[in-house]
C-alpha cells in the first residue's frame, strides 16, 4: 500500500522514494480531492478524540457500582452532596439512605472498601 502525505502550508504531496515533493496546481481535481480525504480524515480524528475526552470527564465512582443505575446514582449524590461524601460513608450511613435497598447498601460498601 503506498502512503502518501500532504503538507498544509504549501500543499505539497510527498510520496514514497521520491527526492521531491509534487507540487500539483491549486486548481487541480487530483489536488483537490486529496484535501478532501486530508479534511476529513482530520475531522474524524478530532470527532473520535472529543467524544472519548468527554466520555472520560463524565465517569464517576458510582458509575462501576453494583446494583447502581442511573436512578440510584442519582439518589446517592442527592443524598451524600457530593462523590467524595459518598466514598467516606460507613456502611451503616450508606443502609441509612431512603430507597436504598439494604443488601444492595452492603454491596456497594464491600465494593467501595474492598482491600487492594
Amino acid at each position: 500500500m503506498a502512503v502518501v502525505s500532504l503538507a498544509k502550508r504549501i500543499e505539497e504531496i510527498f510520496l514514497p522514494g521520491a527526492e521531491r515533493p509534487l507540487l500539483l496546481p491549486t486548481d487541480s481535481a487530483p489536488l483537490q480531492l486529496l484535501q478532501r480525504v486530508r479534511d476529513e480524515a482530520h475531522r474524524f480524528a478530532i470527532e473520535f478524540h472529543r467524544g472519548r475526552r468527554d466520555r472520560a470527564m463524565t465517569r464517576s465512582v458510582l458509575d462501576d457500582l453494583p446494583g447502581v443505575g442511573s436512578a440510584r446514582k442519582r439518589l446517592l449524590l442527592t443524598h451524600f452532596g457530593s462523590p467524595e461524601r459518598f466514598l467516606e460513608a460507613s456502611r451503616e450511613e450508606l443502609e441509612a439512605v431512603p430507597g436504598l435497598p439494604g443488601k444492595v447498601a452492603r454491596e456497594i460498601h464491600t465494593h467501595v472498601h474492598k482491600a487492594g
